[in-house]
């Protein structure tokens, strides 16, 4: 997927850019997007500690639960806060290391062929308002982006990686989110 500028990145979104992201496949378009949960430390809220673990600058005796994961090389195309506040971190010509070991309708490697969108918050806890307008906005964005994009291919990273991953989680409401899509994207 060749870089192009009107749809790499959203205008709207912070620029954070992560390194840890490299070249889509040859011929791999976006056909799937993952909702993913993350709060470092967990159950905290509005720090730096996302962005630092993005762009591997997370110190790992900051605090007890970053020391098994300060190393790690991982990244998500976008971050929506608990506020609504969106923040990008890789292109969405650029695959971003989000998904792990997972399949989807039989396919597997989706950082392949997927955009990563991670919500701050926990999989047991409500997310926000602002996070699901946010969300239903983006998304309502990327099918508009994408044509080999649908509805149906929006899921949770639970459902891609089954048994090795939980978010979004619970807290997450599908039925919630798939009315206001509908509402923007008809």
């Amino acid at each position: 997927m060749k870089s192009d500028p009107a749809v790499d990145c959203l205008p709207d979104a912070r620029q954070v850019m992560s390194p840890n992201c490299d070249e889509r496949p040859e011929g791999c378009a976006v056909e799937l997007v993952v909702i993913h949960g993350i709060s470092l430390p967990p159950g905290h809220y509005g720090g730096p500690e996302i962005d630092q673990l993005f762009t591997n600058c997370l110190d790992p005796g900051a605090h007890p639960y970053f020391a098994d994961m300060a190393h790690l090389k991982v990244s998500s195309h976008l971050l929506i806060r608990r506020d609504g506040e969106l923040i990008q971190y890789v292109p969405f010509s650029k695959r971003a290391w989000h998904a792990g070991d997972s399949c989807f309708d039989g396919r597997t490697a989706c950082n392949d062929f997927s955009v990563g969108i991670e919500l701050e918050g926990l999989d047991e806890e409500a997310y926000t308002g602002a996070q699901y307008e946010r969300l239903a906005d983006v998304a309502s964005r990327l099918l508009a982006m994408f044509p080999r994009l649908s509805p149906g291919a929006i899921t949770g990273h639970a459902d891609i990686a089954p048994g090795r991953k939980t978010d979004p989680g619970p807290g997450f409401d599908w039925a919630r989110f798939r009315q206001l899509l509908a509402t923007r994207h008809g």
